[in-house]
């Protein structure tokens, strides 16, 4: 039996779209196929999906064969449209009732999972940051963003959109923009028009070297006085950044947003040797 409308799911459950929890419905089934498209292949794949709402992208990732969708909802209001989905796919949904940011993806997945999601946009940012810190646990990402979000992503050395996320991202995934889909879409409608990502972890032996945590403290410092020359803004580091610069043949008059993502993690690895964590 085919699925009810979207709209009506949300009539049925009371779901009307919750402004603090930055909620957005998209009901276009066609729209959230394509979604689920743009993760393909599927087959045989965990999925780890955030912010599932209704459930339309819940049964489109399970339409294309995802092995099992974890999906997490912090919307309790949600619950009873999520089981109506689970009871259509026996054993091949969990619902975790609870904040993305606060999960533990090692317990919910013992092999590399994707990710798909219509992520609400008040937590896009920090839940990337936070799967950005375990690249090795996905096989992927696709997930949409509000535009300049995705501009950042995407951003080249040297642009205004270029930043720490672009940085941190690109570190650790190639992204790729999927397409874009406007405000009439989504229901309530943004402000602003979002964009589909997807982020492809980089092969083993592609990235330069880095500990984690000293990338983002340099990163974190160069882009914290973006205007401000590299011998200026990474004093904040609280060691002699003239010596770093050096140490890593780096211009000290350059500005963060000239640097390469090799040229932070040269700057990260310098760091980590003068401040041993």
């Amino acid at each position: 039996m085919a699925p009810a409308p979207l709209r009506d799911v949300v009539a049925r459950h009371g779901l009307a779209p919750l402004k603090k929890l930055g909620q957005h419905f998209l009901f276009d089934r066609n729209l959230i196929g394509r979604i689920a498209r743009a993760a393909a292949p599927l087959e045989h794949c965990d999925v780890l999906e955030v912010g599932p709402g209704p459930g339309g992208l819940t049964e489109a990732l399970l339409d294309a064969g995802a092995r099992r969708v974890v999906a997490v909802e912090r919307d309790a209001r949600c619950l009873a449209a999520l089981a109506d989905v689970a009871a259509r796919y026996p054993g091949r949904l969990e619902v975790i009732a609870g904040d993305a940011l606060a999960i533990d993806e090692a317990a919910l997945f013992h092999a590399p999972a994707k990710i798909v999601a219509n992520l609400p946009y008040n937590v896009a940012t920090p839940l990337l940051l936070k799967w950005c810190r375990t690249p090795e646990r996905w096989l992927g990402l696709t997930l949409m963003f509000q535009k300049e979000v995705a501009d950042r992503l995407l951003a080249e050395p040297r642009s205004k959109d270029y930043g720490r996320l672009t940085v941190m991202v690109s570190w650790r995934f190639a992204a790729k923009r999927a397409f874009d889909v406007p405000a009439a879409a989504f229901v309530p409608p943004p402000k602003v028009t979002s964009t589909l990502v997807t982020l492809t972890p980089h092969p083993a032996g592609a990235v330069a070297p880095a500990a984690p945590d000293a990338l983002e403290a340099v990163v974190r410092a160069a882009f914290g006085q973006r205007r401000k020359m590299l011998r200026s803004s990474l004093r904040s580091l609280g060691l002699d950044a003239a010596r770093l610069l050096a140490e890593t043949g780096i211009d000290p008059t350059a500005r963060a947003e000239e640097l390469t993502v090799a040229d932070f993690a040269k700057l990260a690895q310098a760091y980590r040797a003068q401040v041993p964590y």
